[in-house]
């Protein structure tokens, strides 16, 4: 059986050809290793054998998990790339360091006061809907530009980029193009874009940062 190390150095490398294919700069794209469902045991190798960026999805999980790790390994950076509830906002931006999934006025509203509360400042993305996909979370492409603005404007938080999970069954190709296009209109730098079955896609299009899980430690 390969070793999520193992597999951790194949996506790198995978990574670093995708960069020098679409002509990127070496180490442009950041790698999220997603560790959701995963125990602290079967991620610390990940740890160790270099890694220090990781996505969870859920709040409660993660707290069961990351203060210990981020106690034994201080630069780790813990990104939330799953829906927040607002009632999850405090431990949100206690625990986070980027939190890629502010989609709505209420996200924003919460967080600018936790972050005031606790002086504390995660990384912010705006999720866009990029499908319009009625189950899924996220800010509609036509609104999102506006959206950004406002949580400048209105709740003085700081957009660092946009992210996207395109529809299962669709070519993420003109999703990502997409979220390049809103992310020049929003005057945004990051593009949190691409997953295990499309990262290198994603590179292509102008990804800044890849969220690959599966490809790395197996199938939940």
């Amino acid at each position: 059986m390969t070793s999520a190390v193992e597999q951790l150095h194949a996506v790198r490398a995978k990574i670093a050809n995708a960069e020098r294919e679409a002509k990127r700069a070496a180490g442009a794209v950041t790698l999220v290793a997603v560790s959701k469902t995963f125990a602290a045991e079967d991620i610390r190798p990940a740890i160790e054998a270099g890694q220090r960026v990781f996505g969870e999805n859920r709040v409660q999980e993660a707290q069961g998990k990351w203060p210990a790790l981020k106690a034994a390994f201080a630069d780790i950076e813990l990104h939330l790339i799953g829906p927040l509830q607002s009632n999850k906002a405090k431990e949100a931006v206690a625990l986070f360091d980027v939190i890629e999934t502010l989609d709505r006025e209420k996200i924003a509203a919460e967080l600018s006061k936790e972050m005031t509360r606790q002086g504390r400042a995660p990384k912010l993305y705006v999720q866009v809907n990029t499908g319009s996909e009625p189950q899924k979370a996220g800010i509609e492409p036509r609104e999102a530009v506006a959206f950004v603005k406002r949580c400048r404007d209105v709740h003085g938080l700081a957009i660092e980029g946009l992210m996207c999970i395109p529809p299962a069954d669709e070519n993420p190709g003109p999703h990502f193009a997409l979220l390049e296009k809103l992310a020049r209109e929003a005057g945004v730098a990051k593009l949190s874009m691409g997953m295990s079955g499309d990262y290198e896609t994603a590179i292509a299009f102008g990804a800044t940062g890849v969220r690959v899980g599966s490809a790395i430690f197996g199938n939940r």
